[in-house]
């Protein structure tokens, strides 16, 4: 519970954590001190050094603080603090993208799930992971090696079982303490301790061997030849026994990219980049120190070594701290040479193209809102296209950037029902099916709207949007032929820069639209193929059937063709053509 004070002369001389106020009562700043009245104290100086801190006290209203017992207390509840209220002015873990992790559950029979939130629930947390991809690759491997369960009722044996990827607890298939040794297993697995796992099941392997349990050993030696199979694809290793995080950054007067190796047994199991926001007029000490304390805060593994840049503010009482979380002492390492520097200097290199990566993009949507008029920045983006031969098998594409980043689980396809061929009639149905379903579902439009198309798909996807009334929403066209940007109410089209990064960002958008279109599109060409009045003449196979289509378009046209122009379709003999002509005519023989 945290002390209102009025005065920096009412706070004690004692360590502790003290929270500055705007007058909205939005927590702008967290800090903490070994005598919080020295330390607020020296924000109210006549001449502040700091531009920040000047900047800070405009905005400051109000004061509230917590004492603590040591430095280290403080220390752990400052970094809770400010990611629980993510201050304005505070260097902070930019968490946005709410990257998933993955939990071990608090069950007498544990299921190994993806979660992208934490509670205080006693469950085992790893993470955060930035590549939800690979995660549920890893969890798919995990769950077949240990045959875990997966449903969340355990109302009797489910498919599962059946196939053989679950042990079936729920009908007493393993007892409650083999389970819970699989568990350990799985638990060292994502610590990245394969040697002991391989040790551990080695050990049972030969036990169930002893006992005859020929079966139970046959399983245990799949899963070490498959955990083996994961350490062989490593690709850098060290010396055998290193167990480390390399954490470097990179780091400009706007931005900081912070990137971590972490090293298990001798092996990069993996590489994590991170935004840290609030950066401005911070050093690089103090931004790796709070990208140390909040990058721990989470529920995580704590390695034997951490390997970073330069010494930071408080090291002794964090090297303190995650000692405490890890249960035995670890080294913070600052190499000047060796293999160590040299993995340190390869993490700022990651760093840096990420950082410039990064400020690409900035740039791209400043860019954009600059150009466009917009009102705020354009973080979402969302693109259309449409796709027909004819206005045969007519789809529709919905992509959609988050910051100039493809959301995959946000794309969209539709079968269109406009009869064809009338583009514009169909990108028209596009629109309005994509926007009806947000209305109701209540859900946001997105910051700017791209169609594929000059001022005529412009001009429909507007129509669409009045009648939504959403004409509040920015639209645009990207013309294929000479790029340009067409903008309603404006007669002549805006040409951007042929090497403008905004430029880019539309073309990638505009041609991932087209992609996810023409995909779609023959998808369901192909399942016409496969589904054809063709198939049901004789000397007509799969190879005939293509070049009909290619030559013709579709079907209905080689039913009004006559024998001479099917006779003209490559790889048709007269026999094969006067089988499909009579097919299609059978009272002209």
């Amino acid at each position: 519970m945290s002390t209102k004070v009025d005065s920096a002369d009412d706070l004690p001389d004692k360590t502790g954590v003290y929270i500055m106020k705007n007058a909205r009562d939005e927590v702008i700043y967290v800090g903490k001190s070994v005598s919080l009245k020295k330390r607020v104290k020296s924000y109210f100086k006549e001449d502040l050094d700091s531009p920040k801190t000047r900047v800070l006290m405009n905005q400051f209203h109000s004061l509230e603080y917590i004492i603590t017992d040591t430095e280290k207390e403080a220390l752990i509840l400052e970094a809770t603090l400010i990611k629980r209220h993510r201050p304005q002015y505070n260097v902070r873990l930019k968490d946005d993208k709410r990257y998933p992790y993955i939990k071990i559950t608090r069950e007498n029979y544990p299921r190994i799930i993806i979660t992208r939130s934490i509670s205080s629930d006693g469950s085992h947390y790893f993470g955060p992971f930035t590549d939800v991809g690979s995660v549920r690759k890893t969890l798919k491997f995990i769950k077949a090696l240990f045959k875990v369960r997966d449903c969340k009722k355990m109302d009797g044996p489910c498919l599962n079982s059946q196939i053989d990827l679950c042990y079936a607890p729920c009908a007493e298939g393993i007892s409650r303490e083999d389970y819970q040794k699989i568990i350990d297993s799985i638990d060292l697995f994502f610590q990245g301790k394969y040697s002991r796992i391989i040790s551990s099941l080695n050990k049972e392997m030969k036990e169930a061997a002893i006992s005859h349990e020929f079966e139970k050993a046959g399983v245990l030696r799949d899963q070490i030849n498959a955990i083996k199979d994961v350490m062989e694809r490593q690709f850098v290793a060290f010396t055998n026994q290193l167990d480390q995080d390399i954490i470097a950054g990179s780091i400009d007067k706007k931005m900081a990219v912070m990137v971590v190796f972490s090293v298990r047994e001798g092996k990069i199991m993996g590489k994590d980049d991170f935004l840290m926001a609030g950066v401005e007029n911070s050093s690089p000490e103090e931004i790796l120190a709070a990208f140390i304390k909040q990058y721990y805060a989470n529920p995580r593994y704590i390695p034997g070594e951490i390997i970073i840049q330069y010494p930071v503010p408080d090291q002794k009482i964090i090297r303190e701290w995650l000692s405490d979380l890890r249960g035995a002492a670890i080294k913070v390492t600052i190499p000047q040479k060796g293999h160590k520097y040299r993995l340190l200097q390869m993490a700022s290199k990651n760093a840096s193209v990420i950082r410039n990566q990064e400020k690409q993009v900035k740039n791209a949507l400043i860019d954009l809102k600059k150009y466009l008029k917009l009102p705020h920045m354009p973080h979402i983006i969302e693109g259309f296209d449409v796709s027909n031969i004819a206005g045969k098998s007519a789809v529709g594409s919905m992509v959609q950037f988050q910051d100039a980043k493809p959301r995959k689980g946000k794309y969209r396809r539709y079968k269109l029902k406009t009869p064809g061929p009338d583009d514009y009639g169909m990108m028209q149905e596009l629109i309005t099916r994509r926007y009806q379903k947000i209305i109701e579902d209540g859900e946001s439009p997105p910051d700017l709207i791209l169609v594929d198309g000059g001022k005529g798909q412009l001009k429909v996807a507007l129509n669409a949007l009045k009648s939504l009334e959403l004409v509040h929403v920015p639209v645009i066209g990207l013309a294929k032929e000479f790029e340009h940007v067409f903008i309603p109410q404006t007669a002549e089209p805006l040409i951007l820069a042929r090497n403008s990064e905004a430029l880019f960002l539309l073309q990638r958008i505009r041609d991932e639209a087209h992609r996810f279109a023409v995909s779609y599109h023959r998808k369901l060409r192909s399942k016409e193929l496969e589904h054809s009045p063709l198939d049901d003449i004789k000397g007509v196979g799969s190879k005939r059937k293509m070049n009909l289509m290619r030559h013709f378009k579709d079907v209905e046209k080689i039913k009004k063709a006559s024998l001479e122009e099917i006779m003209e379709v490559k790889g048709l003999n007269r026999q094969v053509a006067e089988n499909i002509y009579y097919h299609f005519h059978p009272h002209s023989k």
